[in-house]
């Protein structure tokens, strides 16, 4: 694989039926802001699912945004890290940004609320690949290695894995370009 500065990003999706902490504190904040906020979209209660009150009113996909944000308490306890994503040495891998997602749910029954959070990270640098696992370095290494002069660069193996994205790419080729 081409050397790389890269962006990541990894999709995690929960459900009522986690005994994980976090994800159970993200389903109770997240489908309470739902039903409180869902009313404003379906003030007769006319409807009883989140696909459902969307279809008749499309500013209801707004309950996304709205519901994410009474997720921050929990993101915040996280400290930049997913929690679910480890490199090969067990270290979380860090975040700088969430994108919340209501994947469908019900105003009357908490167990059909699914919900999903897409984690993105900083710049990396992916180095090399070794099978299915990606050798990577935090932030932009293109200038250390068109100018290399024998110093290392702290890396990391991440395993790709389900939900793992590359969601931007740009070659160190092209970096090295616009340095130029």
């Amino acid at each position: 694989m081409q050397q790389a500065i890269i962006n990541l990003s990894f999709k995690q999706y929960l459900n009522p039926n986690t005994e994980d902490a976090f994800e159970r504190a993200v389903i109770e904040a997240s489908y309470k802001e739902f039903v409180e906020r869902s009313k404003v979209y379906n003030p007769e209660m006319a409807y009883k699912t989140f696909s459902e009150i969307v279809e008749s009113d499309g500013k209801a996909n707004s309950l996304h945004y709205k519901c994410g944000l009474a997720i921050s308490p929990c993101v915040d306890g996280l400290k930049s890290r997913i929690p679910v994503l480890t490199d090969n040495a067990g270290n979380h891998i860090k975040f700088v940004n969430r994108q919340f997602h209501i994947l469908e749910s019900d105003i009357t029954d908490i167990s059909k609320h699914r919900v999903s959070i897409t984690y993105l990270t900083d710049l990396m640098t992916l180095l090399d690949n070794i099978g299915e696992y990606l050798v990577l370095a935090y932030g932009n290494k293109a200038e250390c290695l068109l100018n290399w002069q024998g110093e290392l660069i702290d890396t990391f193996l991440l395993k790709m894995v389900p939900g793992l994205s590359v969601c931007n790419y740009s070659a160190i080729t092209m970096v090295l370009q616009k340095l130029s």
